[in-house]
């Protein structure tokens, strides 16, 4: 995520904590490797996002600049820019970090939220508008689409961030 993006996150939303997607950046890196090399790197790049700490992740990133840094000088630096926004995807457990490594999830149910509010033009009232975008989230869970273990990332964020949550 560019700097001004994370710039403008936190000026709208100053507890925020931003984490870049993690499959946007293997993918970001891969773009940058020979068609030959991409599955092994991309093994080694699984090395940094699977680690248990952001310690040891920073150890894999060193290993893998050691490994490919020659042959690809342009993937680790990447990485090392967008560490600050790669580093709280390590303040989770393994389940959750599962869910929350791609944004795929949630840029799926924003363009649903999307496509429903765009057709409408307009909304009466605010609450018209929440009640739309309420049953376009419930129809969208009913289609499997949902994310199946959200549920434990759910909890986990409620232990996490208990005052963003309603009682």
């Amino acid at each position: 995520m560019p700097c001004r993006a994370v710039d403008a996150i936190n000026a709208a939303f100053p507890e925020t904590t931003v984490q870049t997607c993690i499959v946007h950046l293997v993918c970001h890196s891969l773009n940058f490797c020979g068609w030959k090399d991409r599955k092994n790197v991309a093994k080694d790049l699984k090395r940094i996002y699977q680690a248990t700490d952001d310690t040891e992740a920073e150890k894999a990133l060193a290993d893998f600049e050691a490994e490919w840094g020659q042959k690809y000088p342009s993937i680790a630096p990447s990485w090392r820019r967008a560490w600050q926004e790669v580093i709280p995807f390590y303040a989770f457990l393994p389940a959750v970090r599962k869910i929350i490594y791609t944004t795929n999830a949630i840029e799926s149910l924003n363009r649903v939220i999307r496509k429903t509010t765009k057709t409408r033009g307009s909304f009466p009232t605010d609450d018209a508008a929440t009640k739309l975008i309420y049953l376009a989230i419930r129809s969208f869970e009913k289609t499997g689409r949902a994310v199946r273990e959200w549920v434990a990332a759910r909890n986990q964020f409620a232990i996490l961030y208990p005052e963003r949550f309603n009682k």
